[in-house]
């Protein structure tokens, strides 16, 4: 099972950390390994509010779990700490440049010496999670995708080229991406012969992953959706 976390404990984990990396052609992104130096490769896709201390928080937990953890940045240095400074940054992403970042980090984790397998898994969130499926729809070479609450109005997705199988992970409560929407895309993903497993989480609002977030997090939801996505992965990339 995932860890127990106390917020001195992530604030640990943040100091420990892993590295920043030079992805190619202006990229950066953020890598993490984990302790026994190998193990699959997962790409890390951040929020609408950047590269933050929250997504490089998510790659640590990943590489303590035996994964090899990769964000690139897709903002370039761009930062948000405000609702509407981060709906700028997303709306103003784009998307062809998004596509080849994704690539290229895909690449990357694909031709690092700490990666096992020849292929690898995609976890985003929000605007990453959209983005996560977008990412698979272009790459065969991503086997598996946890999206988590992903929505980007500017990100269309032809599910006819996904090979990657899908667990999603939704809010009851998400007035972003409402359990409708979430049931659409199981819908959609099953019409098109896809493996999908939707989990909508009861009495929890979108972004309820995001510990560095007071006003939705919730704790225990999180603790699932990251057991149950661990479990995704292990299964799809063994």
């Amino acid at each position: 099972m995932p860890e127990e976390r106390s917020q001195e404990q992530r604030a640990g984990a943040r100091a420990r950390g892993g590295t920043d990396v030079d992805l190619g052609d202006g990229l950066r992104g953020y890598l993490a390994l984990p302790a026994r130096a190998r193990g699959p490769g997962v790409l890390v896709i951040q929020e609408w509010w950047g590269l933050v201390d929250h997504i490089r928080d998510v790659c640590d937990r990943l590489a303590r779990e035996g994964f090899v953890a990769l964000a690139p940045d897709l903002y370039r240095g761009d930062r948000a700490n405000h609702p509407d400074a981060a709906g700028v940054l997303m709306m103003a992403l784009e998307i062809p440049r998004a596509e080849s970042d994704l690539a290229a980090a895909g690449q990357f984790l694909l031709g690092h010496t700490a990666v096992t397998g020849p292929k690898i898994g995609a976890v985003g969130f929000c605007m990453g999670g959209q983005l996560a499926l977008f990412a698979a729809t272009h790459n065969p070479r991503i086997a598996a995708v946890a999206d988590f609450y992903g929505i980007h109005p500017r990100v269309k997705l032809d599910l006819s080229l996904l090979q990657a199988a899908v667990f999603g992970v939704f809010a009851e409560r998400d007035a972003f991406v409402p359990p409708e929407a979430a049931r659409k895309l199981e819908a959609d993903l099953r019409a098109a012969g896809k493996r999908v497993q939707i989990r909508l989480f009861p009495d929890v609002d979108h972004a309820f992953f995001n510990d560095t977030r007071p006003d939705v997090y919730d704790a225990a939801a999180a603790g699932a959706a990251f057991a149950d996505t661990l479990a995704f992965l292990r299964q799809e990339l063994s």
